[in-house]
């Protein structure tokens, strides 16, 4: 029994189904709806004015309602994978799932509609009459060969995409892997043999698009339940004669044997390992058949130790998976007004999935743990949690249906769309535009203290692609070439970063000697400077930052923070006019983006110190393109209790009062009253601050370290940060949790710290 069948996991999706409510999808409004004129214009009698518009102009639907972004996932439930014809009711779950998957990694929203009929005309019908309800149709676990009738006819009646998952989804995927296992095994698609099971409607699909992808079909050997399909066997539909052939060959073992290719969507187990002992030199095999493969992968790799082999289950490697697929067609499709999904886009994503795989893998941690993902015989196609699938696969297919001519809203700058869809993959891409356009302007070099980590090396990589900086990474070479080489990035030392050799570096003796004389009076000997020099990375790179051979600095992936920071303390000063450090850390989540002081340095901050921290920070939101809209939180509503935490707050409220009278800044107050301004207003009319807060300063570390933590698990936030304020150099202490998208963005706010800074003393000089 395989981990997919066992009890637990059986009690664990009942219960996830179950629980905290039935299902997996509901219906939100995108609108506020809290007061009569919010009802007026939703409904009676303001509604009628976009009616109107619409009568008017038939396209203005697209910009009045979610037509442009809404799919239908519609089935009749006659061949739900794996599970066979369970009917419309039972198949709920997963069409359910499937509108989750469209949500979760493209953005689109999607109704799931079951339907309880048979008859492919009359379900044309059915599906046809919702044209106007929606911009695609995702169509859905129908059986062959009444799937092949309802796409057709449904392509030929309707102006908007129309896609039968099943089929092209699974066909491009299979074609992606087919094309990268060929890269890897050397040989070209025009010349080899395939041998195919299961002649359905994914069975045809997949050999069509291999057949767009350069394949002979006179070298296409294919075989269903009734045998091998040869030219003259009665009974033929029109989409299996296609692939009929003039054999004596009858039987499956007959048409493996000397085959490139095998392509199973089938049964489990029918491949036997004799079989696959006689197919031709570094075989490849396409064993999709759901849940048990036509062969299992050690089977397989027993007798052929030179084969590639990829099956449709995530336990093992090359899994084809639909979601590769399917969610980011549609969203390059519905982003220009596509027509029809053609063969020109479908080819399209076949070749952006396959470049993808062929790139370094991305940061998948947190979805796949500790794996590491190269191009070769184990990864020919990317994992399905790749957030670089959109930013690559919808552009793919937005241009390639501008191309050929189905577009009715194209794209006029590709570069800005790719801009707007990584903004949905990371949420922090609106709000860091800003600081790495600045960054990109003027690049600097930003040292990182634990360069042998894997996750700054991931990070170095994307800020070498993005051309935030000009990485330099401390760390022994050999484990971090042999690093980069098992991660498979393509960043290279002296070209695209700098390495500083933690044990044999010549200047060495220079720093731990400057070192010693700015701490000989904090009682460093010597001996101690010379070995915390060599034993410390963090101080390496304070070092390199104080004589100018860096501009910026990033530690803290490994080790505590409090005790990074308290080395960079004996390197650095403090700014003029400073007289403690602080953090800010920003989190941002689908509401919005909001920021939290302190979260990491001061424990019990006096008046001073938080307010002193507060200037600091409204002034750092600018360089994110944000104005400070400051709630001093504490349990207490203005006034209304008087223990030592509101009291502080208060106080701090008082010094911002004199010293920074610009803010917009109001305090003591709660959370609540700080993001709704009408009950803010309520309870005190007289309110100084307008709108809903942006920057929460809190009374302690405990509770701005509790409530930013809380908010960025509880609302699968994005945190930027944190930010380390007051230092006179640009020095960054990380977070041993942090992701590799968390360095990129840390690195962009070092840079451009860099940069100011630099600017300043040019100007002060």
């Amino acid at each position: 029994m395989n981990r997919f069948d066992s009890d637990d996991l059986r009690q664990a999706a009942l219960d996830y189904h179950r629980h905290p409510q039935p299902g997996k999808v509901k219906v939100l409004p995108a609108k506020t709806l809290v007061t009569q004129r919010d009802l007026s214009l939703a409904y009676s009698p303001g509604v009628a004015h976009a009616c109107q518009a619409i009568v008017d102009d038939p396209a203005a639907v697209n910009t009045l309602t979610a037509r442009a972004n809404l799919v239908a996932v519609v089935t009749n439930a006659t061949a739900v994978l794996g599970l066979g014809n369970i009917g419309p009711l039972a198949a709920k779950p997963v069409m359910e799932g499937k509108g989750v998957l469209f949500q979760k990694f493209a953005g689109i929203d999607v109704f799931d509609i079951e339907l309880n009929e048979h008859d492919p005309e009359r379900l044309v019908d059915i599906i046809a009459a919702m044209e106007p309800t929606f911009g695609g149709i995702n169509l859905e676990d129908i059986k062959a060969p009444e799937c092949f009738i309802v796409e057709r006819k449904l392509r030929e009646r309707l102006n908007i995409p129309v896609f039968h998952d099943d089929q092209h989804g699974t066909a491009i995927i299979v074609g992606a892997a087919v094309l990268n296992a060929l890269k890897v095994v050397g040989k070209r698609i025009e010349e080899i043999t395939i041998a195919t099971t299961g002649a359905g409607a994914a069975g045809i699909a997949c050999l069509d698009m291999l057949v767009a992808l350069g394949a002979r079909p006179a070298h296409i050997t294919a075989l269903d339940l009734e045998g091998v399909i040869y030219k003259g066997r009665p009974g033929l539909d029109p989409e299996k004669a296609r692939y009929a052939h003039d054999t004596e060959k009858r039987s499956l073992a007959e048409i493996v044997a000397g085959v490139d290719v095998f392509l199973g969507l089938s049964a489990g187990g029918i491949l036997k390992p004799e079989m696959v002992t006689t197919m031709a030199s570094k075989p490849i095999i396409m064993a999709l058949a759901n849940p048990d493969p036509e062969i299992l992968p050690d089977e397989a790799k027993r007798v052929r130790p030179d084969c590639i082999i990829a099956t449709g289950r995530s336990d093992y490697p090359n899994q084809v998976n639909n979601v590769l697929c399917f969610p980011y067609l549609f969203r390059g499709a519905l982003d220009v007004g596509a027509t029809v999904i053609n063969e020109a886009m479908k080819v399209a994503s076949v070749h952006a999935i396959a470049n993808l795989a062929q790139k370094e893998a991305s940061d998948l941690g947190s979805a796949y743990g500790d794996e590491v993902f190269s191009f070769g015989p184990d990864y020919l196609i990317p994992r399905p949690f790749d957030p670089r699938l959109l930013t690559m696969l919808a552009p793919a297919v937005a241009r390639a249906a501008m191309d050929s001519g189905v577009a009715t809203r194209p794209i006029e700058n590709m570069e800005t769309y790719r801009e707007k869809l990584g903004q949905f993959i990371h949420r922090t891409g609106l709000i860091m535009k800003p600081v790495y356009d600045r960054a990109r302007a003027d690049i600097k070099r930003v040292v990182y203290a634990e360069g042998e980590e894997e996750t700054v090396l991931r990070a170095v990589q994307s800020v070498v692609d993005d051309k935030l900086a000009f990485p330099i990474l401390i760390g022994r070479p050999n484990v971090i070439n042999k690093r980069i080489q098992r991660l498979g990035l393509r960043i290279r030392q002296g070209e695209d970063f700098e390495l500083t050799n933690i044990h044999d570096d010549i200047r060495f003796t220079a720093y731990w000697k400057q070192y010693h004389a700015m701490t000989e009076r904090r009682g460093v000997t010597p001996d101690a400077a010379k070995n915390l020099m060599r034993s410390r990375d963090t101080l390496i790179a304070a070092m390199m930052v104080k004589r100018g051979e860096a501009d910026a600095m990033i530690c803290g992936l490994v080790g505590r923070y409090h005790k990074k920071l308290g080395y960079i303390r004996t390197v650095f000063g403090l700014n003029p006019g400073i007289s403690s450090t602080s953090a800010m850390t920003g989190i941002i989540n689908d509401k919005g983006a909001w920021f939290f002081l302190d979260t990491h340095v001061q424990v019990d901050p006096a008046p001073e110190q938080l307010a002193e921290a507060t200037v600091q920070a409204a002034h750092r939101l600018k360089l994110f393109g944000m104005e400070a809209k400051i709630a001093l939180l504490s349990h207490s509503n203005f006034g209304s209790h008087n223990n030592p935490s509101a009291i502080k707050m208060r106080e701090v409220w008082q010094l911002l009062r004199q010293r920074a009278p610009h803010l917009d800044m109001d305090g003591e107050m709660q959370a609540d009253t700080a993001w709704d301004e009408a009950l803010r207003r309520r309870i005190f009319p007289n309110t100084r601050l307008a709108g809903n807060a942006n920057l929460f300063v809190l009374p302690n570390l405990d509770a701005a370290n509790i409530a930013y933590n809380m908010v960025r698990v509880m609302t699968d936030g994005v945190a930027i940060g944190p930010i380390l304020m007051g230092i006179d150099k640009p020095a960054y202490i990380a977070t041993a949790s942090s992701s590799v998208r968390r360095v990129v963005n840390i690195t962009a706010i070092a840079a451009l710290d860099g940069q100011i800074r630099s600017h300043q003393a040019a100007a002060n000089s």
